[in-house]
């Protein structure tokens, strides 16, 4: 997955001190030992009868194709390859499944806004990901993914409304964070709220992360251990 020319100053997110205080020491430190134990890829479904049983919680990671879901799922288990990080829609035509220490899966729904894939196909696998998210009974959260440089789009209404719809509840997730400045991200956090504050399912607080430079990954680490009330 390539990324444009990353700002060669070093960029914290300026929302990283009021992620840091949704949680103590201890959850981060709980949340980083969980996500340090084992993780593999356990299947891909192209059909919804292909789901696996339903008897552990899941989150599940949606976006538009190339915002970063395989890289932001490999940087939550600490591994490179885990997840296939592609300029071409391969596996991410599938739900993707992966487990984390036999206790919570990990879900990489199909991204969507891909232009180059035919009518036909986009309607197949974007259909099968929501018929993933209006049947999953153990599914504790989704996130959405939203590319830091750019914000929310009006492609990103679909799957807010599908979400909304479904009463998934769902957390914005701003991507690439490290490649804006500070004030910068403030901006897009801040009208990122105001754009959500009205959505039934919508979480109300969005976390910025960096894959890359590994901000707000023990903060998303966090959340998602206790969405799914797991512990390592």
């Amino acid at each position: 997955m390539t990324d444009e020319t990353q700002n060669t100053s070093e960029h914290a997110p300026a929302a990283e001190t009021a992620e840091e205080a949704l949680y103590s020491a201890e959850t981060l430190e709980a949340a980083r030992v969980l996500f340090a134990r084992p993780a593999t890829f356990m299947m891909g479904a192209a059909k919804i009868e292909q789901l696996p049983a339903a008897d552990l919680p899941e989150v599940t990671f949606a976006g538009r194709s190339n915002v970063g879901k395989s890289s932001l799922i490999n940087a939550l288990v600490g591994q490179n390859h885990l997840a296939r990080a592609s300029n071409e829609p391969g596996r991410t035509r599938e739900v993707n499944f992966f487990v984390l220490d036999e206790k919570l899966r990990l879900v990489d729904l199909p991204g969507y806004g891909w232009a180059k894939a035919s009518k036909a196909e986009v309607k197949k696998f974007q259909n099968l990901g929501r018929d993933y998210l209006r049947g999953r009974p153990n599914l504790k959260r989704a996130y959405l993914l939203i590319d830091a440089r750019h914000g929310l789009k009006a492609v990103d209404n679909e799957p807010m409304d599908a979400l909304d719809v479904a009463a998934v509840s769902y957390q914005i997730v701003l991507t690439k964070a490290d490649k804006i400045k500070p004030h910068e991200l403030k901006a897009v956090i801040e009208k990122t709220q105001a754009q959500i504050k009205k959505r039934p399912a919508a979480h109300p607080v969005v976390l910025a992360t960096s894959s890359e430079k590994g901000h707000g990954i023990p903060e998303l680490r966090a959340e998602i251990m206790t969405t799914c009330a797991v512990a390592p």
